[in-house]
């Protein structure tokens, strides 16, 4: 059915909260467009979440403040919801439903995609094993991310996830080769202040000519945040598998996306599931986490960084439960850590990236990256251990090398852990910090590293 084809409805049910009812329903389809227009002839975007019994649940991306049953217009474009890409899109910035927000006109499409994207083919699909280097010591030495993955962020309220989110976008990179690189940054749910600091953190590093940011802020309607990962994945995906690009997708805060599921599942009356939230949560989140990874015989790749921040840091809330479930690890920020005023403060010991064994070693990285990061956990594992022990018999109670072990911990937060906002390292730089803390350790203690790499690497102190 064309647009000119559109079929158009004037009795409106029922308005109630983000939904409107429509009856007299004749043809239409789930998902399908919905053009409403109000008596002053204001126009507002939806789209058809139930359809029967000759009637039409549609949800209003715009809100429904201000609307009248009487004087309403419905009009059912037979389409789905489609994002116009093209190379142009780089360097832009749009709102949460992909129209610009930087006063530029609308770019030139080459064509039109389905925001839902098509499912990859699980047979297409390529094994991710190349590394990305974010010029963040802790990600690349012990969390390292690589092209194709889901590598969510867990946070805290007050915490600095969207610092470390704008950094890594500014910084990320593929190392090593000629390939175009691009970020796709998504602000979900943000206030106006964090949404201008992501504009102008792109903007002065030089970086927004390589991004496209879709900025949904705190006070739009709630039920755009749910278009705005769906139109993000959408230019991503253009970006990678028809430009052949390496996209990094950084999507924060998904607990925003979550909140706006859970206020439409409520005024839908559907039975609730955990916390309130809809039962489809965990399929709703896969449905856009899984739109990330590589395709066999094409370039480009989709890799996410999902933020995502932890109602009362509990960790076993639905949100990051669900999502650990479906991404290959997590990054999990510490409030002890905040509190000392380490950046990034990022608790290694919850925190873990699954694929990072297939993306570092030698010939992607350095031979012995995997084995520092393993022997890092195992040291700074063992100092909070000794700290612990500290505290209950006190420094003079404990043996050399746990007084050893507490250097070590104290060194690993201040010298690698630790870093500026706007530093950039890089690997070499990272590798070599790690073995300036192992290298407080006595030889004998480093036993995850193999001893050509101990003697080729370990630097001896006075």
């Amino acid at each position: 059915m064309s647009e000119s084809a559109a079929i158009e409805y004037t009795k409106v049910a029922e308005i109630k909260g983000p939904l409107m009812i429509i009856d007299g329903i004749t043809k239409a389809s789930f998902d399908e467009l919905v053009e409403i227009e109000t008596s002053d002839s204001t126009k507002r975007l939806g789209r058809v979440l139930e359809v029967g019994h000759g009637k039409a649940v549609v949800q209003v991306f715009e809100g429904t403040t201000g609307l009248a049953i009487s004087g309403t217009k419905a009009k059912f474009l037979g389409r789905t919801m489609t994002m116009p890409v093209s190379p142009e899109l780089l360097g832009r910035v749009f709102d949460g439903l992909g129209r610009p927000n930087d006063g530029l006109p609308d770019p030139i499409a080459e064509k039109f995609l389905d925001i839902n994207g098509e499912p990859m083919n699980p047979e297409r699909r390529e094994y991710p094993t190349s590394f990305i280097q974010t010029g963040v010591s802790v990600i690349d030495g012990m969390l390292t991310l690589v092209r194709g993955q889901k590598l969510p962020i867990f946070s805290g309220a007050g915490m600095p996830h969207n610092l470390l989110a704008a950094q890594i976008a500014r910084q990320a990179t593929v190392v090593g080769t000629q390939e175009d690189f691009a970020v796709v940054f998504a602000a979900i749910g943000v206030q106006y202040s964090e949404a201008q600091y992501f504009k102008r953190s792109l903007e002065e590093s030089g970086a927004l000519r390589r991004s496209v940011l879709f900025l949904n802020l705190a006070d739009d309607p709630a039920i755009e945040r749910i278009i705005t990962p769906r139109v993000a994945l959408t230019v991503a995906e253009y970006l990678a598998f028809d430009l052949g690009m390496h996209v990094l997708a950084i999507l924060t805060d998904m607990t925003n996306y979550a909140e706006a599921l859970r206020e439409i599942s409520a005024a839908r009356e559907e039975v609730p599931g955990r916390k309130g939230y809809p039962g489809y949560l965990y399929t709703d989140l896969a449905n856009n986490y899984e739109r990330a990874g590589r395709i066999r015989g094409k370039n480009g790749s989709v890799t996410q960084v999902p933020i995502l921040s932890m109602p009362a840091d509990d960790i076993t809330h639905p949100i990051p439960d669900l999502t650990g479930y479906i991404t290959e690890g997590q990054i999990v920020l510490g409030r002890d850590l905040f509190r000392k005023g380490v950046y990034p403060p990022v608790n290694v010991l919850m925190s873990l990236s699954r694929l990072m064994k297939d993306g570092v070693g030698e010939g992607k990285t350095r031979s012995d990256h995997m084995e520092v990061g393993n022997q890092l956990y195992d040291a700074y594992s063992r100092a909070q251990e000794v700290r612990a022990l500290a505290e209950i018999v006190g420094r003079s109670g404990l043996t050399g090398v746990d007084l050893k072990y507490l250097d070590a911990g104290d060194m690993f937060e201040s010298y690698f852990l630790k870093q500026g906002q706007d530093e950039n390292r890089g690997l070499e730089e990272t590798l070599s910090r790690t073995w300036d803390v192992l290298s407080t350790l006595p030889e004998g203690e480093l036993t995850k590293i193999k001893e050509k790499h101990v003697r080729q690497y370990y630097k001896e102190t006075k």
